[in-house]
């Protein structure tokens, strides 16, 4: 006679209890796994930070304006008639204009003044504070005023054209005239927006910042960087001086997230402004700019402005003063020249000096190249 055995069933707490404890083991397996990873990436941005600071140390002075540190760099001669002040964009720095060797070229007849704008390269930008487009012309404004800088040529690319712009509807006394390159000037969708403007979000921004985003971008740099330049190729000097890393920096990353939410709406507070102008200005921009439209922003620009100049390179994208410095140059001429006429109608210029000269910078001048 066979006798069968029979199983106990088992116990519904005890089952439920076992599913629990496994589900909490692999939680907190998975939660230190990402732990981990995220401090390896922290450490090797932090390395890398450190690493490019030291490589890429400031060149220039610095000027305290309204409670902000900035950095800028003198180049040319002292005795220029003109000086011509460089405004660099979103996620780049003032160095990006020497890599490219406008600086060389343009500082063979003016003194370059060349700005890191607040929170890049060596900028300081003091958190819980509001620095739109408007904003960090009021700024720099203050800054140039600081200097002694009187009626300067200012150059603005990409972010840095929208703060120019600012700067010559808000102050239009103490701008002698502008060259806007390259510039988103009306509201428009941007797919890339609202990613870079993640990174400005409390919170999980701060830790993509400082952990994967910066590894991201390395990785993806080649990627953008063929964007920018498109339909040419970087540069040998672009991919070989350019300092990624300086801008892959948390604090730089974040500046660049802040300036991203601002572009929508410091171009949508601008436009309505745009037939005030009376600073002479001369737009360039590139016929195949894969990053915004020339048609929508510098085309209707040119309609809205009366005193303005419209060159569109054929063969240009993005970074023009890479590719066409000699373009850029002779467009910087050209308002250069339109800033004289203007002076010699007896149009205003607040601090223009008895023959056209402007006033010194009062600081150390930077040989040229």
């Amino acid at each position: 006679m066979q006798l069968l055995s029979r199983r106990e069933p088992p116990t519904p707490g005890r089952a439920q209890a076992g599913s629990s404890a496994s589900g909490s083991a692999r939680w907190l397996a998975l939660a230190a796994g990402t732990a981990a990873v995220l401090g390896a990436c922290a450490f090797v941005v932090q390395r890398e930070t450190r690493k490019a600071e030291q490589a890429w140390p400031p060149k220039g002075r610095f000027v305290t304006v309204d409670g902000v540190r900035l950095h800028f760099t003198v180049h040319g001669r002292d005795d220029a008639d003109q000086t011509l002040v460089l405004l660099h964009g979103n996620g780049s720095l003032g160095r990006d204009f020497d890599i490219s060797g406008l600086v060389s070229r343009a500082c063979a007849r003016y003194r370059v003044v060349v700005f890191d704008r607040p929170g890049y390269g060596h900028s300081e930008r003091p958190a819980q504070r509001g620095f739109g487009a408007e904003e960090q012309a009021d700024l720099l404004h203050a800054a140039l005023m600081r200097l002694g800088v009187a009626n300067p040529i200012v150059l603005g690319h990409s972010w840095g054209a929208l703060v120019a712009l600012a700067l010559g509807l808000r102050h239009p006394a103490d701008v002698g005239s502008l060259v806007l390159m390259s510039g988103y000037y009306f509201p428009s969708l941007r797919v890339d927006v609202p990613l870079q403007a993640s990174l400005a979000l409390p919170g999980i921004g701060w830790l993509m910042r400082h952990t994967v985003s910066p590894l991201i971008g390395r990785l993806l740099w080649p990627l953008a960087a063929r964007r920018l330049f498109w339909p040419r190729s970087p540069t040998p000097a672009f991919r070989s001086s350019y300092p990624v890393w300086m801008c892959l920096r948390p604090s730089q990353l974040k500046a660049s997230a802040d300036d991203s939410l601002a572009l929508i709406p410091s171009a949508w507070a601008l436009q309505r402004r745009y037939p005030e102008l009376a600073v002479p200005s001369v737009i360039v921009a590139g016929a195949h700019d894969a990053l915004l439209s020339t048609r929508w922003h510098s085309t209707r620009l040119h309609a809205r402005t009366e005193r303005s100049w419209l060159r569109v390179l054929e063969d240009g994208g993005h970074m023009l003063h890479h590719v066409a410095p000699g373009q850029v140059l002779a467009a910087i001429d050209q308002a250069g020249a339109m800033a004289w006429d203007r002076s010699l109608r007896g149009q205003p210029h607040a601090g223009l000096k008895a023959g056209g000269r402007v006033q010194p910078v009062a600081v150390g001048i930077m040989p040229c190249g």
